[in-house]
This record gives C-alpha cells, sequence and structure tokens, in this order.
C-alpha cells in the first residue's frame, strides 16, 4: 500500500504541470518582493511627500484613551511628532489603515501586470489562430480513389451517364 502511494505521488510530482506551477511559484514571489520595493522606495515617498510628508506605513487611528495619552505625551516631547505605529501598537489597539492602503497599493499593480500579461498572451493566441491554414495533403489512398473516379467518369456507359452521353 505504501510503495503504491509512493509510486502515485512519484507520478504526480514528475508531470510537467507540477513543474510549471513550481516555476510560477517561484517567479511570483520574486516579482512580488519587486513590486513591494517599487511600492514602498519608489511610489509612496512621492506621494506621501505631496500629502505632507506622510509616511503611509506608521499611518493609524487610536482605538483606545491609553493611546490617545500616549500619542499626546510623545508630540509633547519631540516637538509635534506623531507616535510611531509600533510604539501606538504597544500602547493599545489601533487601526493601522496606513499599511493597508500600501498593500492595496501592491495588490492593484501585480493585478495589473497579470492583467497586461494575460492580454498579451491572448492576443498572441488570436494572432495564431488568425494564420490561414493550408487544408491538409490528401492520402494516398485519397489519391488512389481521386484518379479512380476520375477514369470512371471519363469511360462511357458508366453508371449515371445517360445513353446521350456516351453515344449510343
Amino acid at each position: 500500500m505504501k510503495i503504491h502511494i509512493l509510486k502515485e505521488f512519484e507520478e504526480f510530482a514528475l508531470r510537467g504541470n507540477v513543474a510549471d506551477l513550481a516555476v510560477g511559484v517561484i517567479i511570483g514571489a520574486a516579482f512580488g518582493k519587486i513590486v513591494t520595493a517599487l511600492v514602498a522606495d519608489v511610489i509612496m515617498p512621492p506621494i506621501g511627500r505631496l500629502v505632507g510628508n506622510l509616511d503611509f506605513t506608521n499611518l493609524y487611528l487610536p482605538l483606545s484613551d491609553k493611546v490617545t495619552q500616549t500619542q499626546a505625551a510623545f508630540a509633547a516631547e519631540n516637538s509635534g511628532l506623531k507616535l510611531p505605529l509600533d510604539a501606538a501598537q504597544k500602547a493599545g489597539p489601533v487601526l493601522a489603515w496606513g499599511d493597508f492602503v500600501t498593500i492595496t497599493l501592491n495588490f492593484l499593480i501585480v493585478a495589473f501586470c497579470i492583467f497586461l500579461l494575460v492580454k498579451g498572451m491572448n492576443a498572441l493566441k488570436r494572432h495564431e489562430e488568425a494564420k490561414p491554414t493550408l487544408p491538409p495533403e490528401p492520402t494516398a489512398q485519397e489519391k488512389l480513389l481521386t484518379e479512380i473516379r476520375d477514369l470512371l467518369k471519363s469511360r462511357p456507359g458508366v453508371v449515371g451517364q445517360s445513353r446521350s452521353d456516351t453515344g449510343n
């Protein structure tokens, strides 16, 4: 029983689809890191600057008075700076919406890239389908049957011809 399961697993693992899937997952993970770096290091800093030098990863809404008090004390000691997210989370519950915005932007970029990839693949597929295909070459048997048919048509007295067609 164990050997049968191992053999079945080996057949499954060595199929082409599993290898293709593994390659896709690895490339997807690497692509995800590229998109995360693009959003965190290239897209979000200019957006943050446009809206007042905000760091989106530290945007949150305090959900308890303790966080609000800790935030006020931090701002008083640090000339109006906002309490960092990790410190606010230690003080109490917060709704960390800035990180959500960044992750959502990551998702939208990945989704758009996948859309463009699928759109390109579909265009290539349509291009391949649009190519005119020549009819297949007749087989040797079909050629022989065509020759026999043509010879029979040319002989007088063939079934289907009237006597006037044969000259009788």
